[in-house]
């Protein structure tokens, strides 16, 4: 039994880093102790709130972000932290090293039909210079990025996590309380036959996306010559989970619904970490027309089209949207 802090010791993370990591699973466990309670504490359904996003606040997505936020606030080494539910960054330690960015339950609109939902977060070094409640000092590319990860609250609470050395799984056991290795350097297959969209919004998207679709749609007869499967959670963290597991491409293109805005994800705690991940398996994460990590942030809340998964399907998606 191999827990996590000893695989980050053996992969020569440092100590600051890990302590870091280490208060975001504490987080993710009291997460996850709620989540298991659902009705019995009274935490299920929304509140008359809405995030900076204008979506509607479940109740556990301000609980999920509180947690985060009073545990990270309050680590020496934490400078600031950026989540989803937060219209403007939070600052913590002013000589902390690291910037932490979350989602802090994604996929909450599956919470009251008691589906899958995670936390995903992204860590980033901190500048010389800059107060965490300065959002200029996090926008950063997803290639600075040092850790990503998310934590996927199922059956089991699953910690998936990459500090740059390949993907591993870790699985929380509840009799010590701690995350343990389940999972060694997860690799994402190169093709797949599966697609995950919400073809509800079909007719919304740019003519190279109802293409590529169209011609899954046909399967052998049509001109990609297979058989595709279709699959939708609505939950990101779930989506990518089992690409990890068993490969397939998840898309959430741009549409023509709300023109002005370059997608629905959010770059900086949806977009990047997932794309470190699927990247450090041997995947391939694109906005369909550039990688992810290689967009410069404007903006803490700034959305972007995605397009991640196996990595000779990314590429056929690529070549529909020149």
């Amino acid at each position: 039994m191999q827990r996590l802090h000893e695989i980050l010791v053996r992969d020569g993370v440092e100590r600051e880093l890990r302590q870091v990591l280490g208060h975001v699973m504490i987080a993710c466990k009291e997460i996850a102790h709620k989540l298991g309670q659902g009705e019995l504490a009274g935490i299920l359904g929304s509140t008359e709130a809405e995030n900076v996003q204008g979506e509607t606040q479940k109740m556990l997505d301000v609980i999920s972000n509180d947690v985060l936020k009073n545990i990270l606030i309050n680590d020496e080494y934490v400078r600031g932290i950026g989540s989803e539910e937060e219209d403007y960054t939070v600052a913590g330690s002013k000589d902390g090293k690291f910037l932490v960015t979350f989602d802090p339950l994604d996929g909450s609109s599956n919470i009251d039909v008691n589906l899958s939902v995670g936390t995903i977060f992204s860590i980033l070094e901190a500048p010389e210079n800059g107060s965490g409640d300065d959002q200029s000092i996090f926008l950063q590319d997803g290639r600075k990025q040092v850790a990503a990860g998310y934590v996927l609250y199922g059956p089991s609470a699953l910690l998936v996590l990459t500090t740059g050395k390949g993907v591993n799984f870790f699985t929380l056991d509840r009799h010590i309380g701690e995350f343990v290795l389940t999972k060694e350097q997860v690799k994402i297959p190169e093709d797949t036959k599966e697609f995950a969209i919400n073809m509800s919004n079909q007719r919304f998207w740019e003519p190279g996306m109802q293409q590529y679709i169209a011609d899954c749609l046909q399967g052998e007869e049509g001109p990609l010559g297979k058989r595709y499967n279709m699959r939708w959670v609505a939950s990101m963290v779930a989506e990518v989970h089992r690409i990890l597991v068993r490969g397939g491409i998840f898309m959430y293109p741009w549409d023509n619904r709300e023109p002005g805005k370059p997608g629905k994800l959010r770059l900086m705690y949806e977009g990047n970490p997932m794309s470190m991940l699927v990247e450090q398996a041997g995947g391939l994460s694109t906005t369909a027309r550039e990688n992810i990590m290689d967009v410069q942030p404007e903006g803490i809340h700034q959305r972007v089209p995605v397009v991640l998964g196996s990595k000779n399907e990314v590429l056929k998606v690529m070549e529909y949207h020149k």
